[in-house]
Parts: C-alpha cells; sequence; structure tokens
C-alpha cells in the first residue's frame, strides 16, 4: 500500500533532522508584539513548521549575553532540568527540577511521535527528577554554596507557594502541601493533597502553577490544555486551559477564568493589585500566528480557546464552533510574539535594578518549535506605568541559541532574590543564573522583536 502523501511528508520531516518543513514568517516579529498586534490570516500547510534549536549545553566559559548595564553568572550549575523557582522569605531559593510524567494517551500516531522527536531534540525527552532542590547563599556572592534536596518522590512538580508555615507544591496532578520551618534545609514529613488538579493519561500540557492570594486564603493555579485547539475532545478540557482558584479553608475548587491555553507564570501587579499572568497560545496556524501574551486575569473571563484567538479571531479548526462564546472572548493586553512560548513572569519589586524597573513584568521565553526563523529563547523585561503595559520589550537575557541555531539553554522560570537580583532557571543549560546591576546605565533600548541570538564568551 502506498503511504498517504502527509505521511511521506511527515517522515521527510523527520529524514531532514526535524529543521523547518513547512512555512516562513512574512511579517516583522515586531508586528505581533504589543497591545495592538498585527492579526494576519491563517496560513496553514499540509505540514506544520518544525524547527527546533537542537539542545547542547553550554560549552566551557560560556554564559547568556546580559543587558547593557548587566552582568550574569551563574548561581548554580549542574542540576537535572530546572524549571521553576521560588525564593523563601530567608533568602534561599527552591528549584523544581521536573519534566513531564507519562502520558501514554498523548501524542499518538504520526504526528504524536514526530512531536515526541521534536521535544527529545529540544531537550525536553529527560526523565522527570521529581524534586525540588534548596539553594543557599549564605555569604551573598551570588553563588549557592549550599544544595540540599529539600523534597523527592513528587510527581513533576512545578509551582510553589508558601503561606505562612505551610508549603504548598503543585504536582502534575494535584496540589499538595507540607509543613515547614524557616532555615531547614530538607523535609521529610509526607505530603497531604489539597485539591485534585487536572492530569489523566493525556496530560498534554502538564504544567501546573501556583500563587497565593494577599491575604493567604487562596491558591490560583494554572492549568493548561489537553491539546492544540481541542482535537481530543471537549470532554477531556474540563477545567483546563484555565486558571482554578482553590479556597484553602474548605478546599474548594472553582473556575477562575477559562479559554487560556496555556498558562504559566502568575503575578500580582504591584501598582493595581491585578492578577497577570503569560499565556501560550496555539500552534499550526503559520509562523506569524498566534501571539503568546501578557495579560490580566478577570474573575469569570473567558479569553477565547479553543474557538478563537487573541479576541474574536475564529479559528475554523474547531467544530462545532461556539459562536456565544467567541462573542465573549476577552483580548489580551498586551502580546509578546508569535511562538516565544513565555513560561516564567515575576514583577519586579526589589530594590537592586534601576527606578524604571520597578513594578514591571520579567519573562522568561523557553523558544518556538512551529516557527521559522526561530523566536524566543531569551527573557525579556515589559515595563508597566499606572498597572498597564508601556512601551516594546526589552532584552535582559540573550545567546541562548548560537550562530549555528543550536541551543546552549532554554529561559523558564523567573524569580527574584532577596536581594533584588533576578533569577533564570534553564533547563537545557541545567543552570539558575543570576543578573545583576554591572555598573550605572541607562535602560537598555527596547528591542524591535524578541530574537535569538548568538551566546558570547564572558
Amino acid at each position: 500500500m502506498r503511504a498517504h502523501p502527509s505521511v511521506r511528508l511527515l517522515a521527510g520531516c523527520m529524514l531532514l533532522g526535524l529543521a523547518a518543513c513547512g512555512e516562513k514568517a512574512i511579517l516583522p516579529a515586531s508586528d505581533g508584539v504589543g497591545p495592538a498586534p498585527t492579526i494576519p490570516p491563517p496560513n496553514k500547510t499540509l505540514i506544520p513548521t518544525v524547527n527546533i534549536a537542537p539542545a547542547k549545553g553550554w560549552p566551557a566559559g560560556t554564559t547568556p549575553r546580559a543587558a547593557p548595564g548587566f552582568a550574569v553568572k551563574a548561581m548554580v550549575s549542574g542540576l537535572d532540568h530546572p524549571r521553576w523557582l521560588y525564593v523563601l522569605p530567608n533568602g534561599d531559593v527552591l528549584v523544581a527540577e521536573t519534566n513531564a510524567p507519562p502520558k501514554p494517551e498523548d501524542g499518538k500516531g504520526i504526528k504524536g511521535f514526530v512531536m515526541k522527536k521534536v521535544m527529545a531534540k529540544a531537550g525536553a525527552g529527560v526523565p522527570s527528577a521529581n524534586r525540588i532542590t534548596l539553594l543557599r547563599d549564605a555569604d551573598g556572592d551570588g553563588v549557592a554554596e549550599m544544595r540540599s534536596e529539600f523534597l523527592k518522590g513528587l510527581n513533576s512538580p512545578f509551582g510553589m507557594a508558601l503561606v505562612g508555615d505551610v508549603l504548598y507544591i503543585a504536582n502534575a496532578d494535584a496540589i499538595v502541601k507540607f509543613p515547614y520551618r524557616s532555615g531547614e534545609t530538607a523535609i521529610s514529613a509526607a505530603p497531604e493533597t489539597v485539591a485534585a488538579l487536572p492530569g489523566g493519561p493525556i496530560n498534554h500540557h502538564w504544567t501546573k502553577n501556583i500563587i497565593a492570594s494577599k491575604d493567604g486564603s487562596k491558591l490560583y493555579a494554572t492549568v493548561g490544555s489537553n491539546s492544540n485547539v481541542a482535537e481530543n475532545g471537549m470532554e477531556n478540557e474540563v477545567n483546563r486551559a484555565a486558571i482554578l482558584e482553590v479556597d484553602l479553608a474548605s478546599k474548594a475548587t472553582r473556575l477562575f477564568a477559562s479559554g487560556l491555553r496555556n498558562p504559566n507564570g502568575m503575578g500580582w501587579q504591584p501598582q493595581s493589585g491585578a492578577l497577570w499572568t503569560v499565556v501560550n497560545e496555539r500552534d499550526e496556524l503559520g509562523s506569524d500566528l498566534v501571539p503568546d501574551y501578557l495579560t490580566s486575569v478577570k474573575d469569570g473571563g473567558f479569553y477565547g480557546w479553543p474557538y478563537s484567538y487573541y479576541g474574536k479571531h475564529v479559528d475554523e479548526r474547531v467544530k462545532p464552533p461556539k459562536p456565544e462564546l467567541v462573542a465573549k472572548a476577552i483580548m489580551p493586553d498586551y502580546a509578546l510574539g508569535s511562538h516565544v512560548a513565555p513560561l516564567g513572569m515575576v514583577f519586579y519589586e526589589g530594590s537592586l535594578f534601576p527606578a524604571q524597573y520597578a513594578g514591571g513584568a520579567f519573562i522568561g521565553q523557553h523558544g518556538s518549535w512551529n516557527r521559522e526563523p526561530l523566536s524566543g529563547y531569551n527573557v525579556v523585561f515589559v515595563p508597566f506605568d499606572k498597572g498597564m503595559p508601556k512601551g516594546k520589550p526589552i532584552e535582559i537575557l540573550t545567546g541562548f541559541v548560537n550562530e549555528a541555531g543550536d541551543a546552549y539553554g532554554r529561559p523558564v522560570g523567573v524569580a527574584v532574590d532577596k536581594a533584588g537580583a533576578l533569577l533564570v532557571a534553564d533547563d537545557v543549560g541545567n543552570v539558575v543564573w543570576r543578573v545583576t546591576p554591572s555598573v550605572a546605565a541607562a535602560v537598555p533600548a527596547p528591542v524591535s522583536a524578541p530574537a535569538a541570538v548568538p551566546a558570547v564568551t564572558n
């Protein structure tokens, strides 16, 4: 029997090393950035663009490149797929060394096989260490001289939140809690389940982040979709593509906001007090679609997925359509660029950086696989004024991809340490980077678009 043309083309993509196999971006990348991005018509092809920066790790003596006026160095290296960061009140830093749990029903068929190869090439194919590691920099030199196995035996842990003397961890299928005492370097207590989270045998977007309300009475949990655009059926999307609210007193869970394809980083904007998140939008509509975004999150708000994108732009692939939901879709506040894959996000409330950074958002962009040329693979800063984004993103950390297109690292979680420095988890380089001001300097100029640039030797 002769193979179907799409099968042959997919096999061709694989034989070509999973390089770009499809269309290319037409618009300048800057058109997909800011409060009013250009939304062109979809550019659907028989075979979607597959373009990944192969994971290589950092050669000796190399680091990412910091923006003018800043310096970067490793706080710790030799970790095992560090994805997320959390800074404790005493200054200790928790690192989730983690990766996807078993997902036997995800990615079946030819397309699923190809995507598993793509993710392995990107550095996401390693087993999960399933632990939280504690880092301590007692002498304040920016390098962790102590590294301790803080929690082990978890289930693809990701988000972390301390409320009083209770530490909450978001596993891939549940929020659990542990007693915590300041200064301890390991917890041996058994976990207690607080709330179940959507998991199951598909668990397409497995990362679950959490943040506590300001009064500590509630947790908010991000849950990504179980598919790209509901191709696994809406019955598998219950409480997904959403932010859930968990009341800690009653342990009751409710849907806080929906239609957010894959939200990850969250933060309370310091000036407005509003909850914000970064979201990975859908794939396979072309290199110029769809912009990933940063947005405030409204209680009860619906943001379009899967029926529409960037407000009311209907996704014709989704059947049956739901025009009544499209009519309610909220347009995000700020586009970050197509396929940049924003994951980490933190508002700056420290005092170490220049005053221009106060209240703005640092964002770790993991990098594209469905775009030619590459996008993301950097850490950017979005300035805020009066509680809203203002101006273009500023690249703070670049150089994760070299001139040959190989990924030395990929930024994920970001956090601000007790001294006010920016921390960045790099899950390909297996490093936590620390960014500080180097000399008094003006704010770096905004870039025309987030882009991967060559790494440099320091």
